[in-house]
């Protein structure tokens, strides 16, 4: 299960984490548009470490400028709860990536492609 896993959002638009995937997420959690209609979830570790400084680049280059609209449009951060081990998902991304109830996650490297299922 550790590259893939499936849910239903909850009606208060939760996502819920699989138990043995939650300490990836000790940081926080990063959610933003991913780059076709899927949405991109990293742990806000890999955000901080990885993804920032690649959108720092040259402040006049397109594709740097491009890169920063798309990922930080919707951003939103979130911690999971420790209980359930849930977050909850924004609904203008939820409309962004097509998903309705139903979402498929696959693991894209360090980070969650989350997609309709």
């Amino acid at each position: 299960m550790g590259d893939y896993f499936e849910r239903k959002l909850d009606d208060k638009r939760r996502l819920t984490i699989p138990a043995e995937l939650r300490s990836e997420f000790a940081s926080g959690a990063v959610l933003t548009r991913g780059f076709k209609n899927y949405l991109h979830l990293y742990p806000k570790s890999v955000w901080d470490e990885d993804v920032e400084p690649a959108l720092r680049g040259n402040i006049l280059d397109e594709a740097t400028a491009d890169k920063n609209v798309q990922l930080r449009m919707g951003k939103i951060e979130c911690t999971i709860d420790a209980k359930q081990g849930r977050i909850t998902l924004e609904q203008q991304l939820l409309d962004y990536a097509g998903i309705g109830r139903e979402v498929k996650a696959v693991r894209a490297g360090r980070y969650w492609r989350l997609m309709a299922k």
